[in-house]
């Protein structure tokens, strides 16, 4: 294990910063998350750190030592990429053997270590077998094992599971989690999908236009965003978003509840809700409409669960509310959160 560290990293393709001016230090065993969405740097902060690009400004430090200059193979990381990058014509033994061979180990080290990653990552019966005769999942541990028997003091995984389908995805997320915790390797994961970056991550770095916008736990980073980038790339539906002019109020689907439920003994900052739509999903309510007192163009959403009976009827107004400590406040001009105490006078429709 080893604590992954970027310290003023910066990223330069001609005039445009792909990264800029990166801060970020992980802990021993972390599984790390870089989310955002395609073209905010994640990937090339990757590569960065595993020695495929170089930094324009900045350094790399992992376990501690500066890695600036060092080639991949001496940085003891693993990389596995999005496509996998099984060779065809090889069998899953010889793919797995493959940075073994290069090392120069013989073959009785080489079989020991490609048994031992692949019977942590159930893939021992598929030895035999060439990349073409297996799933999308069997492909992924395979690229795994490949990473694994170099036994790296980091792993960097490059969207690993966007070519499986979504039934697969949700398993290979579970296994992959699992395993990384099995070897308890610090590990870097980029992906666009939230699902995953919430899922997975211990800690998560959202990222836009080169720069971190927000770095925290799941919970932090979702209850609690930065700034309104956060607040709706995070969320699905995202934060529901209302302009009052210098000041942008915002609040959950899920926390916007008729208010006859939504008072469960503390205070709360009601709205009148207009509904135009109501879509039936089983387990929850999607409502569709606006706020009264607000722009009548910005859509809001509210997401009711089964177990809120309330009966909403289209086309008409109804009062809803927010518990007012999951109520935040942002700065219409910069996007930036602020403490409502700081607010010069309350925000009500």
């Amino acid at each position: 294990m080893a604590v992954v560290e970027v310290r003023g990293i910066r990223k330069m393709f001609g005039d445009v910063p792909a990264v800029d001016g990166v801060d970020l230090r992980t802990e021993e065993g972390e599984f790390l998350v870089l989310l955002g969405p395609s073209g905010c740097g994640k990937t090339t902060l990757l590569r960065m750190i595993a020695g495929l690009e170089t930094p324009s400004d900045g350094e790399v430090f992992i376990g501690g030592e500066s890695v600036n200059g060092l080639p991949p193979r001496i940085r003891k990381i693993a990389m596995v990429f999005q496509s996998y990058a099984l060779y065809p014509h090889m069998t899953v033994f010889r793919n797995i053997a493959f940075p073994l061979k290069a090392e120069g180990l013989d073959r009785d080290e080489q079989r020991e270590k490609v048994e031992w990653a692949a019977g942590l990552l159930d893939i021992t019966r598929l030895l035999e077998r060439r990349p073409r005769q297996l799933s999308g999942g069997e492909r992924q541990r395979v690229a795994l094992a490949r990473a694994l028997v170099r036994e790296p003091d980091v792993f960097l995984l490059d969207e690993p599971l966007s070519n499986l389908d979504a039934k697969l995805r949700a398993a290979a997320r579970d296994d992959l989690l699992e395993f990384q915790r099995r070897v308890a390797t610090t590990t870097i994961y980029v992906t666009h999908d939230q699902v995953e970056a919430m899922g997975m991550g211990d800690r998560i770095a959202v990222m836009n236009h080169g720069k971190v916008h927000q770095f925290g736990t799941p919970e932090h980073v979702y209850n609690d965003p930065a700034d309104t980038f956060v607040a709706t790339f995070l969320g699905s539906p995202p934060m529901n978003l209302l302009h009052k002019g210098k000041y942008v109020v915002g609040f959950r689907p899920e926390q916007f509840l008729p208010e006859s439920v939504a008072n469960d003994g503390g205070a709360t900052t009601g709205f009148t809700y207009h509904v135009n739509r109501v879509e039936y999903l089983g387990a929850e309510r999607y409502l569709y409409g606006h706020v009264r007192g607000f722009d009548e163009e910005t859509k809001v959403i509210a997401m009711l669960p089964v177990t809120v009976q309330v009966p909403i009827t289209t086309d008409q107004d109804h009062r809803f509310a927010v518990a007012s400590d999951k109520v935040r406040y942002f700065l219409t001009e910069t996007g930036e959160r602020v403490d409502p105490e700081m607010l010069q006078a309350p925000l009500r429709p």
